[in-house]
């Protein structure tokens, strides 16, 4: 039996938007558990969509857990110095309160980027290391869309990364992890360690995995493993963070450096060799609706147009307006748009009542510049309270508490529906559609503000899925994204121009 300290912290920075991430944020229960300490953690994640719920379910009871601290803001803006300090010392405070402790597990995403550290979980990876010493293993798993730094790759004997985009493996992760750390407790830390990042960021859209290049890339990384090679993980990366090791990653482990090399080059020679495979056709909004309309003339099942600019996943607002103008002043029929982040109108609706008209300024408070609001009058077709639990593969069994909700409709019965929250979620989950009496599958049209992890739930029940580039705060063109930090040469998107840093201005 081991004793294990177990904790997870983990946030997706997008470094481009004006949002701050404070410790409120963190602390509040939204589309996923709050911030929880000691045997809350336990009694939170042990049966949820999570990471660190497999590594629970593959050690089993056996062990004796630690528990520290768990907590997921989620995707938004930096990070800020006390949400991080506070979060990162009551960890490690914690662990040297536990100690000894035999190995350390971490449920991490790898994309986390705060006011003090571009490098938030090498930084977290750093102090922790330095509690429990050089000979105590740490094992972390880390999401797809990881930012991997030498640093990380350093302070951890194990890294297990989703393999899924949409993530619809995080609980296989814990348990890939747990059989790692297992290993590694039996036969010691591992000697061979190697990292290895290709020279050009992958847009989101190109990241899927449920379609080569990633599929094949993510195949494989699972054949490089066994024998000497401990673990091999690909690691997509989240291009709109500002720091010097962004983009894509091969990270590997290995119980000999030439096990661990060779491992890292054979994967890294296949991802350069498909650099050209990573494309994907986008549409202006108003292509995409006009053609979603065609389409849904003579289909049979919904069309779904992804908002991929505006995805709270990614870091963007949730509230910009652009793509709901466009299904409006085309007269899009039995469309609906979700997830609408608004408090301000989800209260003025609530305030109205259902089957009332209210007139509103919706959204546009948020997003980036020119992402002005929408002023019109709506029809306040159903209300909720928000609370609910998940359904899909991606997400599913999650208690849910995303505050007031409504359906506003605009265009009569039949026009275009809008699915207001009062807090941010995703667009990857039917169950917000279906709190408010929506069901997806009898739409025509579904307007969903996601990037990728929309397809896990809504492909299944899509006639074809089309991608819109409306505004919002996650680019797809990532040379718009004014990186400072970024090393130099790194090509911006795939066949793209290399990175070249603006001088630094003196006084």
């Amino acid at each position: 039996m081991a004793r294990i300290a177990i904790g997870g912290f983990q946030h997706e920075t997008n470094c481009f938007v004006p949002t701050r991430t404070d410790f409120a944020y963190f602390a509040a229960h939204r589309d996923r558990p709050p911030l929880v300490r000691g045997p809350d953690v336990l009694e939170w994640l042990s049966d949820t969509s999570f990471a660190l719920s497999g590594f629970l379910k593959e050690m089993g009871p056996s062990h004796d857990y630690a528990p520290l601290i768990w907590t997921s803001g989620g995707a938004g803006g930096y990070v800020t110095r006390d949400a991080f300090e506070r979060i990162a010392g009551e960890m490690v405070g914690m662990l040297s309160q536990a100690m000894p402790v035999d190995a350390v597990y971490l449920d991490l995403h790898g994309a986390a980027v705060c006011v003090d550290f571009e490098d938030c979980e090498g930084e977290l990876l750093r102090r922790v290391r330095a509690a429990v010493g050089d000979t105590v293993p740490v094992v972390c798993s880390l999401d797809y869309h990881a930012n991997v730094t030498p640093e990380m790759v350093a302070y951890a004997d194990g890294v297990e990364a989703y393999r899924t985009y949409p993530h619809v493996d995080r609980v296989d992760t814990g348990e890939r992890a747990a059989r790692v750390l297992r290993q590694v407790l039996e036969r010691g830390r591992p000697a061979g360690r190697a990292l290895r990042k290709p020279a050009f960021l992958l847009p989101l859209n190109s990241q899927c995995t449920m379609i080569d290049p990633s599929k094949a890339i993510i195949e494989h990384s699972v054949r490089l493993e066994g024998g000497d090679v401990l673990s091999v993980a690909y690691l997509a990366g989240f291009p709109p963070a500002d720091l010097y090791d962004c983009g894509p990653s091969v990270v590997v482990y290995a119980w000999t450096q030439a096990a661990a090399d060779a491992a890292a080059d054979a994967l890294l020679r296949d991802i350069e060799a498909r650099e050209a495979e990573f494309a994907q056709p986008l549409l202006q909004p108003d292509e995409a609706v006009q053609q979603a309309m065609r389409i849904a003339e003579t289909a049979t099942r919904p069309v779904v147009i992804a908002d991929t600019q505006d995805n709270p996943g990614a870091g963007g607002t949730g509230d910009t307006t652009g793509l709901l103008a466009a299904l409006v002043h085309n007269h899009a029929r039995k469309a609906v748009l979700g997830f609408f982040f608004d408090p301000q109108s989800a209260a003025a609706a609530h305030a109205a009542g259902q089957g009332a008209d209210v007139t509103l300024a919706l959204g546009g408070r948020f997003g980036p510049e020119g992402s002005d609001p929408y002023e019109a009058t709506f029809h306040v077709e159903r209300l909720g309270d928000g609370r609910f639990t998940t359904t899909g593969p991606s997400v599913g069994g999650r208690q849910v508490d995303l505050g007031p909700m409504a359906l506003l409709r605009i265009g009569g019965p039949e026009g275009v529906g809008i699915v207001v929250t009062t807090k941010r979620m995703q667009a990857h989950d039917q169950s917000p559609f279906r709190h408010l009496g929506i069901e997806p599958s009898e739409q025509k049209i579904l307007a969903l503000k996601s990037t990728v992890h929309f397809r896990a739930d809504f492909q299944p029940i899509a006639e074809t899925v089309l991608v819109a580039l409306a505004p919002g705060g996650h680019m797809v063109d990532t040379t718009q994204y004014a990186f400072r930090r970024l090393r130099a040469g790194v090509r911006l998107f795939p066949l793209g121009p290399g990175f070249v840093p603006r001088p630094v201005k003196t006084a």
